[in-house]
């Protein structure tokens, strides 16, 4: 799924107004951008707060967009950028559809968040993913169990631009107590090396066909299950 979304491009994030936690985020940046891996730390809305050059390499064939690149909001990339799924392989069910279960989740807890209310605004403006939030996504969260929502250990697929990589990656969610008490969270993305087996290829290879699961659903089913 990728939506053209409307409205102005979003504002620059605040800094921290402490110069202790300036200074941290100064330091933690530097720590971020020795890592290998696409690494990237967002707040509660998934606006970009830092990202590494190995998370720039990974979108840097990314077309522009007014309100959707993957260096200003995360979220808004994955659900309204043409080219997500470019990049972010399965787009819908691997993607698009756990963050839309996170995002409904932030806006249980902060309901009046200016910069949530405009992301549930584009979404009701559009009727395909209005009823992907409304019904597709509760059809899909009792089709795969709630575990499926998480990022953290998660194994996607990614079409990264350097053949060197692999079709997949695992996310990994590393927030140190400062990022969180600043009420940000840290996730990695973890590369393979193109040819290393995933389990799924593994288990194919044992069993001669690939399982069935059912997380290959459309976003709003025919029929309730």
């Amino acid at each position: 799924m990728a939506y053209q979304a409307g409205g102005p491009r979003p504002q620059p994030r605040p800094v921290p107004e402490s110069l202790e936690a300036q200074a941290y985020l100064q330091d933690y940046a530097a720590l971020l951008d020795a890592v290998t891996f696409p690494s990237v730390v967002v707040d509660h809305r998934w606006d970009v707060v830092l990202a590494n050059g190995a998370f720039e390499t990974l979108f840097r064939e990314v077309g522009p967009h007014p309100t959707a690149m993957p260096g200003d909001n995360f979220l808004r990339f994955v659900l309204f950028h043409p080219d997500a799924g470019t990049v972010l392989a399965e787009h819908e069910s691997s993607w698009c559809l756990p963050m839309l279960a996170h995002f409904a989740a932030a806006v249980e807890r902060y309901g009046h968040d200016h910069g949530l209310q405009a992301i549930l605004r584009d979404i009701a403006q559009d009727p395909i993913m209005d009823a992907a939030y409304r019904h597709g996504l509760p059809h899909w969260i009792r089709s795969v169990g709630a575990h499926a929502v998480e990022h953290d250990g998660a194994v996607r697929p990614l079409l990264h631009p350097d053949p060197r990589w692999g079709s997949t990656c695992r996310i990994v969610g590393e927030t140190p107590k400062s990022l969180h008490d600043m009420g940000y969270t840290r996730l990695t993305l973890v590369l393979r090396e193109a040819g290393r087996p995933t389990p799924a290829a593994r288990r194919t290879s044992r069993a001669g066909r690939p399982r069935r699961t059912s997380s290959h659903l459309s976003v709003v089913p025919a029929t309730e299950a």
